[in-house]
């Protein structure tokens, strides 16, 4: 009889134990380990990044660019996210965010456009091509899930963003980075939205472009405006903890649903050295 209580009491115990990977294995689309503060704040997440460079004379609809990718196969398949430079801009001024988004678990294609002067309208469009081209025709598509994509861009690219998630309702994320466009109403904007504005911006200034953009995407949605201190029109151009952390942060939790990284977007986060304000809805939707 004790040996039977014995053995009970162990399986229940090994149940016990077993319970965390469970839930664990609830999100399908989960990659990489807990995160934390210093993860996310990190230059390089867990992720070994591997490269490839696209020719502009292999695509259409955009100027080729440059695919970031986790080397690594044993987690399946990842969500993508393409990213646009600004007015007169080269993909090399929003390079940094490639190896250090990949590195986290997603698939990043930065790109060039067709010309440095493209307007935000054409770098939609463009922002679009590049992903239909990552996901059907490009030497990784096998990598990622062509059902969990995201946009960013910077200054007009920023712009080109709030079109690319106008026009496709079923992308997962957007992020415009001090983004501008001659359009400041956006009601139509279904996707997830996160607008990086700069307390020192003479080009894009919040109070006309990025604080317009965000209040006006409906009530509904989950969007946040976040505005950076002490910062100016060209910060996204170099690598910055605060864009990649809530960068990362909103990616991972609207691109890979991943909850784990609710706790860096709700409660909002405070002014800080680095924060001018935060805005956002909590709680987000699960």
């Amino acid at each position: 009889m004790k040996r039977h209580i014995a053995a009970a009491a162990a399986l229940a115990s090994l149940a016990f134990l077993a319970a965390p990977a469970a839930t664990a294995a609830d999100n399908p689309y989960q990659r990489g380990p807990a995160p934390t503060v210093a993860s996310i704040e990190a230059a390089r997440g867990s992720y070994a990044v591997s490269q490839t460079s696209v020719s502009s004379l292999a695509v259409t609809g955009f100027g080729g660019g440059t695919i970031y990718y986790p080397t690594s196969t044993s987690d399946g398949t990842f969500g993508a996210v393409a990213i646009s430079p600004g007015f007169t801009a080269y993909e090399s001024s929003i390079s940094w965010l490639g190896p250090r988004l990949a590195s986290q678990g997603f698939v990043v294609f930065t790109i060039d456009t067709l010309t440095t002067l493209d307007q935000p309208d054409s770098r939609g469009r463009q922002l679009l091509a590049a992903l239909d081209y990552l996901t059907q025709r490009s030497a990784v598509r096998g990598r990622v899930d062509a059902s969990r994509l995201g946009v960013m861009g910077h200054s007009m690219g920023g712009g080109g963003t709030l079109e690319a998630a106008k026009s496709r309702p079923s992308l997962k994320a957007a992020i415009p980075l001090t983004g501008w466009n001659t359009d400041k109403t956006w009601p139509e904007i279904s996707t997830p939205t996160l607008v990086v504005g700069a307390d020192g911006d003479t080009i894009a200034p919040v109070a006309t472009h990025s604080e317009p953009f965000y209040e006006s995407l409906p009530a509904s949605l989950d969007k946040a405006y976040l505005e950076l201190n002490g910062a100016t029109h060209f910060t996204p151009n170099s690598s910055d903890t605060t864009i990649a952390k809530y960068s990362i942060s909103w990616l991972k939790r609207f691109i890979d649903d991943d909850t784990r990284y609710d706790q860096f977007l709700c409660p909002l986060p405070r002014p800080s050295l680095t924060i001018e304000e935060y805005r956002g809805t909590c709680p987000l939707g699960s």
